[in-house]
């Protein structure tokens, strides 16, 4: 533009601290962009819902798989590779090329970046002694470790060979990223297969099968999350303990599985139909294919079919039934003092 300067935008984020005196008993409004509703209760997470506070549990509150955090390197890089380094290493030494394995984040998942990781866990040492560059950065592990304030930390030095924390499924798993846009309908998830190492930034569900998927891909699972989920800025962050563990599952009937099920391998086809796209594209608002899009809607309508659809139209009613169902069942665990 002549003569005038490119501003750039800031993005401006509102923190509510508190409402009104509890005991007040006037109409109760819940303004959400254009539209007005009137609401029986607003609760913390500013729904028509019971007043409830989601807490962090070890466990799931469904009987489901559980989901675990992915390895965490903790190594300063050394343990990592990228296409260069990788084809340097195998250059060096040939045996190099079974201690390689492809390395994921949600970067790398969402963009299909390559990135390679050494997994030394069943090296043996007279092998790793032969390729000098891996020694090499096996000792810088050991050095970065050790350099570390954290205790925890200082004693992983004492197994360089190693990522600090383990946590790598032996079989096929689902992948969620653990931070991912506002911008998006829907988190991209997908299965890896157990070669596939998976880094802390992705969360891991090692049993799930195309059910667990497509229930969690679903726009119930998703509302649930924008309503619980922590913010990585405006993006959101999918944790274990707050958002998986406290969703609460449908109990649906064998048919009602077959039909999500089915409607989950949709999904999974449609992005089969654009094999050069990446998951970030696939997933923009703007950039969705029309195959995808509907695939996505089908299986939304299974998903609330097996909730019984009632009270799941929009994601606001989602909201506020799934936190109806949370206080019941948290409510059969211990009392809840109103």
């Amino acid at each position: 533009m002549d003569g005038l300067k490119k501003v750039k935008k800031s993005n401006v984020q509102c923190v509510i601290i508190g409402f009104s005196d509890y005991k007040n008993n006037k109409e109760k409004k819940i303004f959400d962009d254009n539209s007005l509703s009137i609401a029986n209760n607003i609760n913390l997470y500013l729904v028509d819902a019971p007043d409830i506070m989601v807490e962090r549990r070890s466990n799931p509150i469904c009987d489901i798989p559980n989901m675990v955090c992915g390895s965490r390197p903790t190594d300063g890089g050394f343990l990592l590779l990228n296409e260069k380094e990788k084809n340097e290493l195998v250059k060096d030494n040939p045996l190099a090329q079974k201690w390689i394995k492809p390395f994921m984040g949600a970067e790398e998942f969402l963009n299909d970046k390559p990135r390679w990781c050494l997994w030394l866990v069943d090296a043996r040492p007279h092998e790793l002694r032969k390729c000098k560059l891996i020694m090499e950065r096996i000792d810088n592990v050991r050095k970065f470790r050790l350099k570390s304030k954290k205790a925890i930390t200082q004693k992983f030095a004492s197994v360089p060979t190693s990522f600090g924390e383990i946590r790598q499924p032996s079989s096929e798993y689902l992948i969620i990223p653990e931070i991912s846009s506002e911008k998006r309908k829907y988190i991209p998830m997908d299965f890896a297969e157990k070669n596939i190492i998976s880094s802390n930034k992705l969360q891991l569900v090692s049993k799930a099968a195309i059910y667990e998927f497509g229930v969690l891909e679903s726009i119930v699972h998703m509302a649930w999350m924008r309503a619980t989920c922590g913010r990585f800025g405006t993006g959101y962050i999918y944790s274990c303990s707050i958002l998986y563990n406290n969703f609460i599952w449908p109990n649906p009937t064998p048919t009602q599985i077959e039909k999500i099920e089915q409607a989950a391998q949709e999904v999974l086809d449609a992005r089969k139909l654009y094999p050069d796209s990446i998951l970030a594209d696939l997933y923009a608002p703007n950039t969705m294919p029309p195959e995808l899009a509907k695939a996505h809607e089908n299986l939304d309508k299974v998903v609330k079919a097996a909730y019984g659809n009632k009270g799941f139209e929009t994601e606001k009613e989602i909201i506020a039934s799934l936190m109806k169902l949370y206080k019941e069942v948290v409510g059969r665990e211990k009392p809840i003092v109103e």
